[in-house]
Order: C-alpha cells, then sequence, then structure tokens
C-alpha cells in the first residue's frame, strides 16, 4: 500500500497519476486529504480516499493505516508545517508504516531560505523517530516561476520581470518530472536511508524572461531589485506584506545557490533528461491562458 498526503494540491494529484502509469494496482493507492469532496474523481477510479488533516490528529493514524510507504507532503501553511509534520510522522510510527518518503528542499542541508528551515526540523525530526526514511529534495517548480501564482500578465504588459535572484542559478524541474521521480523512489526497493537532491538543468531568472519573450513574441528583460524594493513591488501589486517577504526572501537565496544542484538524482530516476525550461514554461503559458 502506497499512501499520498495532501493528494489534492498539484503535486500530489500527479504523483498518484504517475503511480498508475507505473502499474501499481489502483487500490493499493491511498489520496489521505483534508477534503475527501474534492478527490471523488479518484474516489471514482478505485483509489482509497481517506481523510487526513494534518491539524487534527486524530484522523492521521487511521489515514496511515496499513501504509507500506508513506508520501509525506508539507501544507501550504507555511508558519504550522513543521508542527503538522511531527503530527504527522507521530501518527506515522503509530500506524506502523513501513517507509516515510518526505518531500523537502533542494540543499535542506545548507538552505538559508526562511522556507527551508521547517524541512530541516522536519527531516531531523523524521531521523530521529527511528522510521525507515527516504529524502525527497524537490528543485523549484518551473511553472511557479511561468505565472502559476500569477504576476506574468503585468510582467508581460510592462516589458519587465523584476525579482532579487541576480544572476543566480536556479535548477528548476517541472511538477510533472518530480512526481515522476517520487513514483519511481516509492514503487523501487532498497530506498531507505536516501537522500535525493532532484534538481534540473540550471537557469537563471534572465533565461526565465527569455523564454517567455521567444515563445510569446513580446519584448522581456528581467530586472534585478535590492530585496527591500522587491518587497514594496509586490506588496504594491497586493501580496499581504509576510507572504511578499518571504518571495523576495526565497529570490535573494538564489543569489547564494540555495536553489541550485549539480546533482544528476532527477535525470537518473528518470530514465532521461529532465523536461526542458522553454518546453514547462510553454505548457504553463498555454494552461493559464497566456499562449
Amino acid at each position: 500500500m502506497i499512501t499520498i498526503t495532501a493528494a489534492t494540491g498539484r503535486y500530489g494529484r500527479l504523483v498518484v497519476d504517475a503511480l498508475l502509469r507505473r502499474g501499481v494496482p489502483v487500490n493499493e493507492i491511498v489520496a489521505a486529504v483534508r477534503s475527501p469532496e474534492k478527490v471523488t474523481d479518484l474516489a471514482a477510479k478505485g483509489v482509497q480516499v481517506r481523510e487526513a488533516d494534518y491539524d487534527r490528529p486524530e484522523t492521521l493514524k487511521a489515514a496511515f493505516a496499513g501504509a507500506d510507504k508513506l508520501l509525506l507532503i508539507p501544507s501550504a501553511d507555511f508558519d504550522e508545517r513543521y508542527p503538522q509534520m511531527a503530527r504527522a510522522v507521530e501518527a506515522a510510527i503509530g500506524a506502523g508504516v513501513g517507509l516515510v518518503a518526505y518531500a523537502s528542499f533542494v540543499n535542506t542541508d545548507t538552505s538559508t531560505l526562511r522556507l527551508g528551515e521547517a524541512h530541516k526540523l522536519t527531516e531531523a525530526f523524521i531521523r530521529d523517530s527511528g522510521l525507515p526514511y527516504v529524502m525527497l529534495r524537490n528543485g523549484a517548480y518551473i511553472e511557479v516561476y511561468a505565472g502559476d501564482l500569477g504576476g506574468m500578465d503585468y510582467a508581460l504588459s510592462t516589458g519587465v520581470l523584476i525579482g532579487s535572484a541576480g544572476t543566480g542559478k536556479i535548477s528548476g524541474a517541472s511538477r510533472d518530472d518530480l512526481a515522476e521521480a517520487a513514483a519511481v523512489v516509492l514503487t523501487s526497493e532498497h530506498q531507505a536511508g536516501k537522500v535525493y537532491e532532484l534538481g534540473g538543468t540550471a537557469w537563471t531568472k534572465a533565461d526565465l524572461a527569455a523564454a517567455v519573450s521567444q515563445l510569446t513574441g513580446k519584448p522581456l528583460v528581467y530586472q534585478d531589485l535590492p530585496v527591500e524594493a522587491y518587497v514594496q513591488a509586490l506588496t504594491g501589486s497586493g501580496l499581504p506584506k509576510f507572504l511578499a517577504e518571504i518571495i523576495a526572501d526565497a529570490g535573494f537565496a538564489t543569489t547564494r545557490g540555495d536553489w541550485y544542484t549539480d546533482s544528476t538524482d532527477l535525470p537518473r530516476l528518470l530514465g532521461r533528461p529532465s523536461t526542458p525550461l522553454i518546453d514547462v514554461v510553454a505548457a504553463t503559458l498555454k494552461r493559464n491562458g497566456r499562449l
């Protein structure tokens, strides 16, 4: 039995799809989700759907029962990530889970990101728990940079893509590739104790702007800003200050190499090169009605 938490999210759903493509019997996949009504389509396919709310620990042990392998995907609740993950790990212990795969950040050991702290704490908690584990340290989602969270319309209208990443390299990858890599690990033996740094071919924010410009036919250049100026620009566009500060911090961390890895773990697991930047950007722009 393979249990996937947060299976209502884009990454979690893609992992379920990848497991099915790899031939895992549908009744041996559990979608452990906070809102079961959001995955009725998975239930219709025969996937087991169980309620699993990180903020309601009483739902977790039952959701994880019978799991040989558990993919633990953090929620988007940044401030509560570590407490939520600690509760989930404790429930996994109680449920007798055979292996915990944790969806972490690339370079967790050395990362200076504010968002990375919860991952450091969670990885340490998992190691200390005594559970067999494997760490899936995901690189940045290209789709987020290409406009999944908004902002690309403004960039294209002004001809300027702003940020605080400098010329730092980002070993970003598509959600599909990262989900497929997770499915490979979850369907492979002898994974306990392994740590995968999952990054694609590195690119810069200037490369991203050039790809968008090439695809849309509209001029777009990258303009680097000091962190505070970037925060002000983001709050000026309507983002809450705390979120703007997190985004700017994550961007500036690129200048310190936090989003770069020379690891070949991702293409090795995929058995092919990771999907090129321009292909992921094209798919993202098309999905969001910008191409």
